[in-house]
């Protein structure tokens, strides 16, 4: 049974090989109305639980497709329904579930609840988000950025903004896929240091740079998330934008990077914040590449966890 709770604690031959089976399962797509199932259905007969305690656009509808494209069934749920770790605790959850599913997708805040899940479930479990990490996401960016301009190890990312959890599954990919990332951001919202050294260590090259057209310089990609994640309290807000408001990436920043850079952004976005229209807009976006292909990423990562 394998689990797919983060890219840091895969191996880097499973994740290559999940990125190629990504690229190639959307290549098998072209020209296929969106609708119909593929030629190939290795989930026929599974049941997969969707479980959201956090709200979701692109995880709930690219995993609920992705299933019924690969010819399997979804039972979404969430965690108000379902009252996890309130009611029944999460071990007995997962004990229970495993029993009527193949598969548990778990979006949640805590880590720890995603590691107890996993656990006690006697069926793969797939990290959907944590406030730790969300690695389906930077699959699907990595699949993005190999199809516009090749192989991914060896170039220059800029992360500008607040180190979150995106910020952390980036660092764990430089580490596991051979590439460089540069954060800028406040001091005080510097990423995770445990992720910074499971790049270093990997050889990955990563530089913190205050400065945020410095550290553009020769970006191969340049990419943000929002100010204010989901979780952050109101309070926070104000804080937050005055803090981040230099590291805006707008055309003077992109403009310090090389002519070919691609800007990316996991969505959903503030508009005119921690991005301008212009350039999320402009013609070094590749936003809603992204966000499409969080479907073909993941449906490889499905494939990968029951191994079909």
């Amino acid at each position: 049974m394998k689990h797919f709770l983060d890219i840091h604690k895969t191996e880097q031959s499973d994740l290559r090989t999940m990125i190629d089976q990504a690229i190639a399962m959307k290549d098998a797509r072209n020209g296929r109305p969106k609708g119909t199932p593929d030629d190939e259905t290795p989930l026929a007969g599974r049941m997969v639980a969707l479980i959201f305690e956090k709200p979701s656009t692109r995880t709930r509808v690219s995993f609920d497709v992705g299933v019924r494209q690969m010819g399997g069934q979804t039972m979404i749920l969430s965690g108000k329904e379902m009252q996890l770790g309130h009611g029944e605790s999460i071990a007995d959850t997962a004990r229970v579930l495993s029993r009527f599913v193949d598969l548990i997708m778990l979006r949640t805040f805590e880590e720890a609840t995603l590691l107890e899940m996993a656990e006690h479930a006697t069926v793969p479990v797939i990290n959907g988000l944590t406030d730790a990490s969300h690695p389906c996401q930077i699959m699907a960016d990595i699949v993005t950025y190999e199809e516009h301009r090749g192989p991914i190890a060896g170039h220059k990312f800029v992360w500008s903004g607040d180190g979150n959890n995106v910020c952390s599954s980036w660092l764990h990919a430089a580490g596991q896929f051979g590439f460089d990332l540069t954060f800028t951001g406040p001091e005080t919202l510097d990423p995770d240091p445990r992720a910074v050294a499971f790049a270093r260590e990997r050889g990955s090259k990563v530089e913190i740079v205050r400065d945020p057209f410095e550290a553009a310089k020769g970006a191969d990609a340049i990419v943000t998330d929002t100010w204010v994640s989901m979780h952050d309290p109101e309070s926070a807000r104000e804080r937050r934008h005055n803090q981040l408001r230099p590291y805006q990436v707008n055309a003077e920043m992109m403009a310090k990077a090389k002519p070919d850079s691609l800007f990316m952004h996991c969505l959903p976005a503030h508009r005119n914040e921690e991005a301008t229209n212009e350039v999320m807009d402009g013609p070094h976006s590749v936003i809603f590449d992204e966000s499409e292909n969080r479907l073909h990423a993941q449906k490889a990562i499905l494939r990968y966890c029951l191994g079909v």
